[in-house]
């Protein structure tokens, strides 16, 4: 973890209750004392955290199997053939350099009389962190984020950290509970405008994922009932209607740099270009066969758009949106689906003119899934529903997300399909895996490949670009990290992309 100089932009013109995009960064320097007020540096390391995500999140969804390329491209043999290095994927810096904004947010937040912010930020320290086991495995944590009193952070096991996290958001509801924000800084705040209530059930949500990320771990199951047990104790519950979203109206502009970076590298540019590689992410055929076999055609036309892409009319496909008119790309294939002939990404996600949509941390979708296993695997853990009524729920909340009219998911209720109809699914567990897989697709890469990891459900096709059945399982440390804190890192031992498992990985 690189130890990077000072930064410190000026400070935009911010009124007092309505905090425009600062795309301010505090990067702790040693030798000098940072300035800026916690709020303007909060509302930036939200903004950057959501940035951030866009490349783990793309990564995501390819090696979870939802995306592939179109051939309009040449073939990338780093993510179709696994063919990458220590110099690739480095999410790492990034990351560090994100939750030191967090950490001098939580360090001078009572200095500044902004207390409210101690909370939410410990809130996101927690999700940045999570991302990070969750990609790399052990991570410095107890002597990371110090500056020059750790200049070679030790690392912590994998383990330790998710339970350091559990404490930690712990820590955030204390805090969240004990201070409301104030009406002069609510604009601060840029995923829940102040609303306390909310940054408490997001706290609940990441501990609900943090500890079902484990279930499949023997010997793990009284330490996770003991801490689901709490979160169903204090009370708080958890956002199972609405999404966690960065930004949004208000926030992104139409102006260059200024857009939902989402829409900027997929959509289009600040005066309604369309971007380079819009034509380069495609659903993949596996995905696509298989809502078609499921009859979950509305799921499906709001994920991509059919053959031809989106149409003048914003949100509408060019060619007519029936089933047929939706094809995936087989995974890491090198020819025969030019961007023309192949589904890309769908409303749900790009929509011309929609710069300012928020971007998405978290989906109701995911959270109510997230129960459903919960209660599946525990159920004498009382979260005031069963595990069926989370699992429809979930189904319901992601035809929601992905603006289909949620009253059609009820036609999967009695279905008697295999894993939409809870009663007629011979694996409950493996039914609330295939849905969490299609409510987190477009939304949330970087846990779709963790869910995927963890579940080895749905079995999607091994890259055509690779003879065996081998796949990442990880990432390599980054090359930063190996020059700047080379004995820690070499003490992890060697790594091997393919057979290194994370703590959680148990299949």
């Amino acid at each position: 973890m690189k130890i990077k100089s000072i930064i410190i932009l000026a400070v935009l013109a911010l009124s007092s209750t309505a905090c425009k995009e600062s795309f301010l960064d505090i990067n702790t320097n040693p030798n000098t004392l940072p300035t800026a007020s916690p709020n303007y540096v909060f509302t930036n390391a939200l903004n950057t955290t959501s940035t951030n995500m866009l490349g783990s999140n793309e990564t995501g969804q390819y090696w979870a199997g939802q995306w592939s390329q179109s051939n309009g491209y040449i073939i990338s043999t780093t993510i179709f053939a696994y063919n990458f290095t220590n110099g690739d994927f480095n999410y790492w810096d990034g990351a560090y350099d994100n939750l030191n904004d967090y950490e001098f947010v939580i360090n001078n937040s009572d200095s500044y009389n902004q207390k409210f912010l101690k909370g939410p930020a410990k809130v996101m320290k927690a999700l940045v962190y999570q991302q990070l086991v969750d990609m790399y495995g052990n991570i410095p944590y107890t002597n990371a984020l110090k500056g020059v009193g750790s200049l070679a952070p030790k690392f912590d096991d994998q383990k330790t950290v998710y339970e350091g996290l559990i404490k930690l958001l712990d820590e955030a509801l204390v805090d969240i509970k004990a201070n409301n924000f104030a009406s002069a800084f609510t604009g601060s705040d840029i995923v829940f405008k102040g609303n306390t209530a909310k940054w408490a059930q997001f706290a609940n949500a990441l501990k609900l994922r943090i500890l079902i990320h484990q279930a499949k771990i023997s010997g793990r199951d009284a330490y996770i009932k003991t801490e689901l047990s709490k979160i169903a104790a204090e009370g708080s519950g958890f956002l199972k209607t609405e999404e966690v979203g960065v930004g949004g109206s208000g926030f992104y502009l139409a102006t260059a740099g200024k857009l939902n970076p989402i829409y900027d590298r997929w959509g289009y540019d600040a005066n309604g270009a369309k971007r380079a590689l819009n034509n380069y992410p495609r659903l993949t055929e596996f995905l696509v066969n298989n809502l078609k076999a499921s009859g979950d055609t509305l799921r499906l036309k709001r994920l991509g758009y059919a053959i031809g892409g989106e149409s003048a009319t914003a949100g509408v496909s060019t060619k007519a949106e029936v089933a047929a008119n939706y094809i995936g790309v087989p995974f890491g294939k090198s020819s025969g689906f030019l961007p023309a002939g192949s589904s890309s990404l769908g409303p749900s996600l790009l929509v011309k003119g929609e710069y300012n949509r928020p971007f998405v941390l978290m989906t109701a979708a995911e959270v109510n899934l997230l129960l459903a296993e919960a209660s599946q695997r525990y159920a004498d853990v009382s979260f005031g529903g069963t595990a069926e009524d989370f699992f429809k729920a979930g189904i319901t909340q992601s035809y929601r997300a992905l603006g289909a009219s949620s009253d059609k998911a009820a036609a999967y209720i009695g279905s008697g399909i295999q894993n939409y109809d809870y009663k007629a699914s011979s694996d409950k567990l493996k039914a609330i895996a295939y849905q969490k897989w299609i409510a987190l697709c477009n939304f949330n890469g970087l846990e779709a490949w963790t869910e995927y990891r963890r579940n080895n459900y749905p079995v999607t096709p091994q890259s055509v670009q690779v003879v065996d059945e081998t796949r990442p399982v990880r990432l390599y440390y980054p090359n930063t990290e190996s020059g700047s804190n080379a004995e820690n890192v070499n003490a992890q031992g060697k790594i091997n992309v393919f057979t290194s498992k994370l703590f959680w990985d148990v299949d």
